[in-house]
C-alpha cells in the first residue's frame, strides 16, 4: 500500500511517518492521494478508489484517521466514515512506581499503539521514579527517569498530539522513598509525609518542579489518595490530635500554592474527601451511596483542583451515577479513572475490566464527564505488564469515538489492526485467573495465577480454596489454547510466551499440594516417592522455563530495577520444591516418622471463597502467599 499526502502536513508528517513505517505503508509519488484538511471538530475519513481524505479537528485525531484509512483500505477502495469524539481527554495511566519502569523505547512503542487508537493523553504515575536535584535517595536504585528521558517521552508523544503529564504523590504512598533512614526527617508514618514542616514544604516544591519541568503540559496530578494514616505518626507526637480533614486541607493549600506559582493545572484523587465525609472508613466508605459532602466541608475545599473519581469494579450504572452525584457538592471539575485489571496477577482480568469499563464510560458520557483515564496499577511487584492490557485500552478508545457502546465485532477489528493481536488471544489472558469455581467474569477479582504459583507445596495455604475444581485440566487446556493462538509474525506475540509457560507450570502445580496431602494421609509412600523424585522436579523445571520467559519479557520492556524481586520469588519457589522433595523422601524412605507440614489440617485462606460466592480467593501480597510465617516484623524500622 502506498499513499501520497496532499494539503497541510508539516505538523503531522513526523508522526505519520513513524506509524506508516510500523504498518509497512509507503509514502511517496504514485500512491493513493490523501487530501488532508482540518474539520469543525469531527473526524472524517474516506476513500474513492485512488483518492482519499482525512479531515480532523485536533492533531491526535489525524492519527486515528490514518489508521482507519489503512485498516479499511485493506478490504475496500470505497468507504466513508465519520466520528465525533465524546471525551476531551482520554488515555492510560501507567504505573511506573512498583518496580516495572517502562524503558523509553517501550514507552514509544506504546505511544504508537495509542496514536492509532486515537488517544490524546497519557499520565505517568511516578511516586519516586523521577530524579530530584539534591535528593539522591529519591528513586535510588528504583529505575527513576532522568529529566532527559521524560523530555524524550514528551517529545515523542507530542508528535501524535498526545499530552503527557506527571502523576505524583505529595502526601502518602511514598513508602519506597520514606524507607531510607537518611531522609527520616520527611516521614510522618511509613508511607506519609510529615506535613507542616519546612523541610517537607521544600521537598514538595522541588517534587513539583522536577516532575513538571520536562513536560509541555501544564497538567499535574498531585495524588493525595488513601492517606488514612495521615497525622497519626510523628505529626501526632509533635502537634497532638488534629482532624485529618483539617490537616489535609492545610497541606493541600500549600501544595496548590506551589502548583499555582508555576502556572500548572492540578488534579487529585478524590477518595479522601468522600471517606472523611462518610466517617473516615476505607474504600467501602468511598463508594457509600448514602455519603454526602457536608456544606461546611465543601466550602473549605479549593475549587481550582480537578477531582479524579476512581472506580474499577462496579457493573451497574446506578453505582456510578450515585457516586458521581456524591462528588458534585465538592464544586470541582470531575475526572473519571477506571482500570484495566493487571493488578496483582500474571494475567488480565478482562471479564471484570471490559464489563465495568463499558458501564462506566457510558455513564461518563451521559453525566457530561469530559476527561477519562484507564489506570493500570502494578501492585506487589508488577508481574503483569501494560501491553497485555491493550485490548482494554482499545475499548476506551472506541468508546471515546462512539455515542453508543461499541460492538464486540468493532472492538475485535480495531484491536487486531492497532496491535496485531486477535481479541480472542488477548482474552485468553483472563483464563489464568478466571478458573472453574469463579463468579461470572471474575467479578470478585480472584488471582489464582499468582497465589497458586507462589504458595508452598507442603503448606498448601490455598488448597482448600481450589479443591475439587480440576485445575490441572483447566491450565493444560489454556496452555494448548495459548500455543494455538500464537502468531510468530506479530510484533507483540512475545507477550504470550510467559502466560503459556505459566500455564505449563500450573497444570502441574495448582493441585499438587492436595495430591501430596491425600497420599500422605493414606500413607501411600510409593506415590509420595514418585512425587518427590519425578513430579516435583518436573514442576521445578517448568518454573525455571517460566522464569526465563518472564525475564526475557521484563528486560525487553522494563528497566532492570525491580526484576531482582521477581527473580527472588522464582528462586523461592524452586528451592522450596527442592526442600519438599527432600522432606518427602526422608519420610517415604523411613528416615523420619512424619512430615509435620502435611500433618496440619487445611483451612480456607480467607472468607473470600466459593462457599459465600466470592470467587476462589484473592491475596494482595507475595509474602502472604509464600508462607504464614514472619517475613519481616517492623515496630521501629531503624
Amino acid at each position: 500500500m502506498k499513499f501520497r499526502f496532499a494539503g497541510a502536513v508539516s505538523d503531522i508528517l513526523p508522526g505519520a511517518q513513524l506509524l506508516l513505517d510500523e504498518l509497512g505503508v509507503e509514502l511517496g509519488e504514485g500512491g493513493v492521494t490523501v487530501e488532508i484538511a482540518l474539520s469543525e471538530g469531527e473526524l472524517q475519513v474516506g476513500r474513492e478508489h485512488t483518492r482519499a481524505y482525512i479531515r480532523y479537528g485536533r492533531k491526535h485525531q489525524f492519527f486515528r484517521g490514518l489508521g482507519l484509512l489503512i485498516q479499511h483500505s485493506r478490504h475496500s477502495d470505497t468507504f466513508h466514515l465519520q466520528e465525533n469524539q465524546q471525551f476531551d481527554q482520554i488515555g492510560p495511566m501507567f504505573d511506573l512506581s512498583r518496580n516495572a519502569v517502562l524503558t523509553v523505547d517501550s514507552f514509544k512503542l506504546m505511544l504508537n499503539k495509542m496514536a492509532l487508537m486515537g488517544m490524546n493523553s497519557v499520565m505517568l504515575y511516578m511516586e519516586d521514579t523521577y530524579e530530584i536535584k539534591g535528593e539522591p535517595y529519591f528513586g535510588y536504585m528504583r529505575g527513576r527517569y532522568t529529566q532527559a528521558e521524560l523530555k524524550e517521552i514528551d517529545d515523542y508523544a507530542d508528535q501524535f498530539g498526545i499530552e503527557a503529564f506527571p502523576s505524583i504523590q505529595t502526601l502518602a504512598h511514598l513508602e519506597e522513598f520514606l524507607k531510607w533512614e537518611p531522609i527520616k526527617h520527611y516521614r510522618d508514618t511509613k508511607g506519609a509525609l510529615l506535613v507542616g514542616s519546612e523541610q517537607t514544604d521544600s521537598l514538595i516544591e522541588r517534587m513539583i518542579e522536577a516532575a513538571s519541568a520536562p513536560f509541555r503540559s501544564n497538567k499535574i496530578h498531585i495524588g493525595m489518595d488513601e492517606a488514612e494514616e495521615l497525622g497519626r505518626g510523628k505529626y501526632l507526637d509533635h502537634n497532638g490530635y488534629v482532624s485529618r480533614f483539617d490537616i489535609m486541607i492545610a497541606h493541600l493549600e500549600k501544595v496548590l500554592a506551589a502548583v499555582r506559582r508555576r502556572g500548572l493545572k492540578p488534579m487529585m484523587w478524590s477518595d479522601m474527601f468522600l471517606k472523611l465525609a462518610s466517617g473516615g472508613g476505607g474504600d467501602a466508605a468511598y463508594y457509600d451511596k448514602e455519603a454526602s459532602i457536608p456544606e461546611e466541608m465543601a466550602r473549605q475545599i479549593p475549587k481550582d483542583v480537578d477531582m479524579v473519581y476512581w472506580d474499577y469494579t462496579h457493573m451497574e450504572p446506578e453505582d456510578y451515577e450515585k457516586v458521581i452525584a456524591n462528588h458534585r457538592p465538592l464544586g470541582c471539575n470531575l475526572v473519571f479513572a477506571g482500570a484495566v485489571w493487571i493488578f496483582n496477577t500474571f494475567g488480565v482480568n478482562y471479564g471484570l475490566s471490559l464489563n465495568a469499563s463499558d458501564v462506566a464510560l457510558q455513564v461518563c458520557k451521559q453525566e457530561g464527564i469530559r476527561e477519562v483515564y484507564a489506570t493500570m496499577w502494578g501492585d506487589d511487584g508488577n508481574e503483569g505488564n501494560p501491553f497485555a492490557a491493550l485490548l482494554g485500552l482499545q475499548l476506551y478508545a472506541e468508546h471515546a469515538y462512539s455515542e453508543q457502546k461499541p460492538s464486540l465485532a468493532l472492538l475485535a477489528e480495531r484491536v487486531k489492526f492497532c496491535t496485531g493481536i486477535d481479541m480472542d488471544t488477548f482474552l485468553l489472558l483472563k483464563d489464568l485467573d478466571e478458573i472453574p469455581g469463579q463468579e461470572p467474569n471474575n467479578a470478585k477479582q480472584s488471582n489464582p495465577s499468582k497465589f497458586l504459583l507462589y504458595q508452598d507445596v507442603l503448606l498448601g495455604m490455598f488448597d482448600k480454596q481450589i479443591e475439587g475444581l480440576d485445575l490441572s485440566n483447566h491450565y493444560a487446556e489454556l496452555e494448548q489454547n495459548l500455543r494455538a493462538k500464537r502468531d510468530s509474525s506479530a510484533e507483540l506475540d512475545y507477550l504470550f510466551e510467559m502466560p503459556e509457560k505459566l500455564s505449563a507450570v500450573l497444570k502441574r502445580k495448582s493441585e499438587i499440594g492436595i495430591l501430596l496431602k491425600q497420599a500422605y494421609d493414606a500413607k501411600d509412600t510409593d506415590t509420595l516417592r514418585h512425587m518427590a523424585k519425578n513430579v516435583l522436579p518436573a514442576i521445578s523445571k517448568a518454573v525455571q522455563e517460566l522464569r526465563i520467559a518472564h525475564r526475557t519479557q521484563w528486560h525487553r520492556m522494563f528497566k532492570p530495577f525491580g526484576w531482582e524481586v521477581i527473580d527472588i520469588r522464582y528462586g523461592g519457589v524452586i528451592t522450596r520444591l527442592d526442600t519438599a522433595s527432600f522432606r518427602i523422601l526422608e519420610y517415604a524412605e523411613g528416615r523420619v516418622a512424619r512430615i509435620e507440614e502435611l500433618e496440619q489440617e487445611r483451612l480456607v485462606f480467607s472468607t473470600t471463597h466459593r462457599g459465600n460466592h466470592k470467587g476462589v480467593g484473592w491475596c494482595s501480597h507475595y509474602y502472604r502467599m509464600a508462607s504464614p510465617n514472619v517475613f519481616y516484623h517492623v515496630l521501629n524500622p531503624f
